[in-house]
């Protein structure tokens, strides 16, 4: 049945009934950079695999196809026998629901929430935002120039809802520290020179501590961190979001918002398997360790009880940090790089 090109309202009743669960055997990944980033792409792969192997199915992984029309490895992936195929990049979030549409296979895209279809479509629009809180109270207890700085590849809602909760735990613990933001480029997702420049600009500007969201383009933050000092003549450090860059760090890693999205994909998939698939939205978070802060050297020992008492009070509700995912409020509360 998995090979049956069915119409969209077909394919659409079919799972949301249950008469698929017994032919799901196969999921597909697609990346639009190799699974070896030390981020998105990588975190993306080895969570598809561990769900995978979670409840028993085969994967496909499909890595490396870039950010621009993936219709054609889509059908090629549905001919494969994938029963479900998780587009892991915003630029997919219109060709995905198209080709779910074509070919009657589900599939999972991000950034879209509102395109959730029962049976065929379902979003994962996920939010770092709880761990960028913490990140930016430690920023703002760890700067010695009053200045840190945002600088992100793109403005997805993932990375927004991060870059205000990141720009809000600064300014809660301490309103006299400054955020610069800057923007390397409407999708300069794989843009490490770019990433670079923009970086090294706001060093220059005064920020000590960065907070990078990039994919590829977090390479050329990185370097660009590490071959600068700060205004002050400090060493400039640098928060990483998603993945976990330990093994190449050179002493300039503060920590990184680290996301893990295993619980997230087992979820879908058993929701594909019982005919809810499409019908909610997923979240990670600091409870259950979906998201957390990674422990580095450069992180005192008492600052590092501070962040996770801080933890416990988001967790137990005493504190609040609300998503914010449009990129006008994000502006709102940052002062924007020249």
């Amino acid at each position: 049945m998995k090979h049956l090109i069915l119409s969209a309202s077909m394919a659409a009743l079919a799972a949301a009934s249950g008469a698929l669960a017994d032919d799901i055997d196969t999921i597909a990944v697609l990346t639009p950079e190799q699974g070896t980033d030390f981020g998105w792409n990588q975190q993306g792969v080895e969570a598809a695999r561990a769900a995978a192997e979670a409840t028993g199915l085969d994967i496909i992984v499909a890595e490396g196809l870039g950010y621009g029309d993936v219709r054609a490895p889509m059908r090629e992936l549905a001919a494969d026998g994938a029963d479900l195929m998780i587009a892991h990049a915003s630029g997919y979030n219109t060709a995905g629901p198209e080709i779910a549409a074509e070919v009657g296979v589900p599939v999972a895209i991000v950034d879209s929430p509102e395109a959730l279809q029962p049976g065929l479509i379902a979003d994962y629009t996920l939010s770092g935002h709880e761990g960028a809180y913490l990140a930016g109270r430690l920023a703002a207890k760890m700067t010695t120039t009053g200045t840190v700085g945002i600088v992100v590849s793109g403005e997805p809602p993932s990375w927004n809802s991060q870059s205000a909760a990141f720009a809000q735990g600064v300014r809660a613990e301490n309103a006299d520290v400054n955020v610069l933001y800057a923007v390397i480029g409407p999708a300069a997702y794989s843009d490490a020179a770019g990433g670079n420049r923009v970086t090294t600009s706001i060093i220059a500007a005064g920020a000590d501590i960065v907070f990078g969201q990039g994919n590829g383009s977090s390479f050329g933050m990185i370097q660009a961190v590490e071959t600068n000092k700060a205004t002050d003549g400090s060493d400039v450090l640098f928060i990483d979001v998603i993945g976990d860059k330990s093994s190449l760090d050179k002493g300039h890693l503060l920590t990184s918002v680290v996301w893990d999205m295993t619980p997230v994909y087992t979820e879908m998939i058993e929701d594909l398997k019982s005919g809810s698939f499409g019908t909610k939205s997923y979240a990670i978070g600091l409870e259950g360790d979906s998201v957390k802060l990674l422990r580095t050297p450069q992180i005192p020992d008492d600052l590092w009880d501070e962040a996770m008492a801080m933890r416990q009070m988001i967790i137990d509700g005493e504190v609040a940090v609300e998503p914010i995912f449009d990129a006008e409020s994000v502006r709102a509360l940052v002062t924007l790089a020249e």
